[in-house]
């Protein structure tokens, strides 16, 4: 397999449904990169064959167990929060969305043997909107979108991942009183996110008060992005939604 992907395939669009916007790759990957990424992504990885966009991928099918709890983690980043979740709670069945080979790279080498065994991951290496349309309905107990991209500029809002449409294919897939997990620490998006999430019919805020939404539960497992934040960013905002 390739280390990186050609312009033209980060500019890949599916018949107008949907696009990735921005690198897929970025700095070049060690040997230890290299080799998870040829011998376990293949084991991992979500297929052409599962991914259906039809609604009718049942997540029971994409996995080795009898669990009835999956969770899905939309741009995860490197991965540190999804590793951290098997780690702590081997019961569920994870589903992990990254469209950067750097951050897949470096969850692939965090992902432990005991999950691994249990046949309790999988991976998509691409946009995760195709694969939501895949899933069956009511079929997720949670999805967590984990400082998404902010695309600063009013011309590129549309290309944020909450949007009306997005959360309503996230809520086809949820489970009633399944839990929708989103943070950033960039104002306007903060603004957008809430906005969004609490104009849409299926959504309920379950925030209180401030202290809810502007600190980190007790449990909290924190991200590297969030550690060191961004440039020119405020602190970090927690928002919980549940569907309806």
């Amino acid at each position: 397999m390739n280390d990186t992907i050609s312009n033209k395939d980060a500019e890949h669009e599916d018949k107008a449904e949907w696009r990735f916007y921005g690198r897929r790759s970025g700095r070049k990957l060690n040997t230890t990169r290299k080799q998870v990424l040829n011998d376990l992504l293949p084991k991992l990885a979500i297929t052409e064959a599962e991914l259906t966009k039809n609604g009718d991928q049942a997540p029971s099918s994409l996995f080795e167990n009898n669990s009835n709890k999956t969770v899905l983690e939309i741009g995860f980043g490197n991965g540190e929060h999804l590793a951290e979740m098997m780690r702590r709670n081997g019961d569920a069945n994870y589903i992990g969305a990254e469209p950067f080979i750097n951050g897949m790279t470096a969850f692939l080498k965090e992902i432990d043997e005991d999950n691994l065994a249990q046949g309790s991951i999988r991976a998509h290496m691409d946009d995760a909107i195709p694969l939501v349309k895949s899933l069956e309905a009511n079929s997720i107990d949670e999805i967590y979108v984990l400082n998404p991209d902010p695309w600063h500029k009013t011309r590129h809002h549309q290309r944020r991942i909450i949007n009306q449409d997005n959360l309503t294919e996230f809520s086809r897939i949820m489970k009633s009183g399944a839990k929708l997990i989103m943070t950033t620490d960039v104002v306007n998006l903060i603004e957008w996110m809430i906005t969004e999430a609490s104009l849409h019919p299926d959504f309920e805020w379950t925030a209180k008060c401030a202290n809810d939404w502007q600190s980190a539960p007790t449990d909290w497992i924190p991200t590297r992005y969030e550690t060191k934040g961004a440039k020119g960013a405020d602190h970090m905002n927690y928002l919980f939604f549940t569907k309806k």
